[in-house]
């Protein structure tokens, strides 16, 4: 596995870091994906680490993420239009993992203001314009049927100071979707490490590639575990407004929902000094599930 994440060229991969101080410009949505993936493929850790990963590195049986990112992994600027953006944020799964790359500071993800004549990849003493190759399937056409590659054409050296003042002015762009990493911490710190650890296993639940999850998927999969586990309903709202997932009116909202659709009660829990605090119980099939997944299923066969 190489650290040095590649993209997929009709000439063969062309490794980013081979550009000094890289900047991706107005790429199409695949070609986002496309960088995404590259980085993936380069740092799993980083970008889509499984639970035994964020396990050890919560445990201290692992080094710290910042110690062990490949020294090669280039930080890389993207100018990216909200369309593309959109596309690749539209699902949980590739959004989190953009969101590592920016919270991790590895990628700065910036908002382009209006659409160049061609995605552009450029260092500051090399630089090319980057067009679909033929028989290339992409997602603003039906023809092709071949795997999504680009061609390189020209080496302009001159391309980074056409792009250097949009740049400049260019603003962050957020993503609202948390990385996994801040989402299993979240959970940890509030609810445990078995919370945090079938929160990441539930998201995962049958979805290929991220494709079949959107956010609000993901916050009802991330406190139906929290239910089960029979976590503090105020632990549990805050470790998922803590992660991102949401406000804590949304987790108040599926409360309701599981409670009507009788997956859900509560119990009185005293405390030495205040109020007494609310744990959640899992009822009917949430109770009666084995695992994370299976009370993922149950909760989404009944809601």
């Amino acid at each position: 596995m190489s650290p040095d994440p590649t993209l997929p060229f009709a000439d063969g991969p062309g490794a980013i870091g081979t550009h000094a101080d890289p900047v991706l410009v107005d790429p199409s949505p695949s070609l986002l994906t496309a960088a995404v993936e590259a980085y993936r493929e380069a740092a799993p850790g980083l970008v889509d680490p499984d639970p035994s990963t964020l396990r050890a590195e919560a445990e201290g049986d692992s080094p710290a993420l910042s110690e062990t990112l490949p020294s090669e992994l280039p930080t890389l600027t993207v100018l990216a239009s909200d369309r593309a953006a959109d596309a690749v944020v539209d699902r949980f799964h590739p959004a989190s993992r953009l969101a590592a790359l920016v919270e991790a500071e590895v990628w700065d993800l910036l908002t382009l203001p209006e659409p160049q004549p061609n995605a552009a990849l450029v260092g500051r003493t090399t630089g090319f314009a980057l067009v679909p190759a033929e028989g290339s399937k992409h997602e603003n056409t039906d023809a092709g049927d071949g795997p999504e590659t680009w061609c390189r054409v020209g080496d302009d050296p001159t391309l980074r100071e056409r792009y250097a003042p949009l740049v400049e002015a260019a603003e962050v762009r957020g993503v609202r979707t948390p990385s996994r990493r801040r989402a299993y911490e979240a959970l940890r710190e509030r609810c445990g490490l078995d919370v945090a650890g079938d929160a990441i296993r539930a998201l995962d639940a049958g979805v290929v590639d991220g494709d079949a999850l959107d956010l609000a998927g993901a916050r009802r999969r991330a406190y139906v575990v929290g239910v089960q586990r029979g976590a503090l309903d105020r632990d549990l709202r805050r470790a998922c407004e803590d992660a991102g997932l949401g406000s804590s009116a949304t987790f108040t909202r599926i409360k309701r929902e599981l409670r009507d659709a009788g997956l859900l009660g509560t119990e009185s829990v005293p405390q030495r000094v205040g109020r007494p605090r609310e744990r959640l119980v899992a009822r009917g099939g949430l109770a009666d599930a084995d695992g994370p997944i299976e009370a993922v299923a149950a909760a989404l066969d009944a809601v």
